[in-house]
């Protein structure tokens, strides 16, 4: 129901979406509105638009690799204090993101990445809960034989690792991304504390930041329901694309 009232209001003004049913239909002004949201500030809503993408595209493309080579590794090689340490991750999963909010805010200050793209990309690098998903996944797709052959056939580790195990591992890899992609592009708390520039945000909290302003600036109400309708489409786009990679994940260790 919120998703159809969403669809149905983005077609309406600013006069028919209050004085209308709410799942009734006005005069449709869908495209008027949406050259209004690419217009509005000269053109602002596009920049954070782009720095969603930034910060999800990239840093979940970083995190999902980084994720995945920390599961990889627990899994394949045997190091002093791997169950403890690994003990330590799954910790890390019970530990709230606000809990960790303060500290990582003080830390980005002494560095000075506060309002800048690293004080959010940096921390989004650790996700415990993907280093537990890719050990799981290296579990059940990379076989040991295999690695044992490479070796063999004097391939390195680094070697092994790109050329062996991360082509078994896509399935599992689009899967962590998908999940991570969905968590960036949702991320509002993280933006809020780190980001003071405007210029900087995502979409996320460029929203946010229109729908405090309502009161005094009733056309914003229109543009954040568009704003939201839109916002959602790339996440749309990005499981269509990848379903056939995240479905075999989901269903990895099903079947024996």
């Amino acid at each position: 129901m919120p998703l159809t009232w969403l669809l149905i209001a983005s077609t309406k003004n600013q006069e028919d979406l209050f004085a209308t049913d709410p799942f009734g239909l006005g005069a449709f002004h869908f495209f008027t509105n949406l050259g209004d949201l690419f217009t509005q500030n000269d053109g602002i809503f596009l920049r954070w638009m782009a720095n969603t993408l930034l910060y999800t595209v990239v840093g979940a493309f970083l995190t999902t690799l980084v994720s995945v080579a920390c599961g990889y590794a627990f899994d394949k090689y045997d190091f002093p204090g791997k169950e403890k340490l690994f003990g330590v991750v799954l910790v890390g999963i019970l530990v709230p993101s606000t809990v960790l909010a303060l500290p990582l805010y003080l830390m980005a200050s002494e560095l000075d990445l506060v309002n800048t793209y690293w004080a959010v990309l940096i921390p989004s690098l650790v996700n415990p809960f993907a280093v537990y998903l890719a050990r799981v996944f290296s579990e059940g797709y990379v076989p040991g034989e295999a690695l044992e052959a490479a070796r063999m056939d004097g391939a390195g580790e680094v070697r092994i690792f790109a050329r062996v195990s991360l082509p078994m591992l896509a399935p599992g890899f689009v899967t962590i991304f998908l999940f991570t992609f969905t968590a960036a592009w949702n991320s509002f708390y993280s933006s809020l504390m780190m980001l003071n520039d405007e210029k900087l945000y995502p979409v996320t909290l460029g929203l946010y930041t229109w729908y405090q302003s309502v009161q005094q600036q009733p056309e914003y109400y229109t543009l954040v329901i568009v704003g939201s309708l839109v916002s959602v489409v790339p996440l749309i786009v990005a499981f269509l694309c990848l379903q056939r990679f995240w479905r075999s994940g989901l269903t990895a260790g099903a079947v024996k």
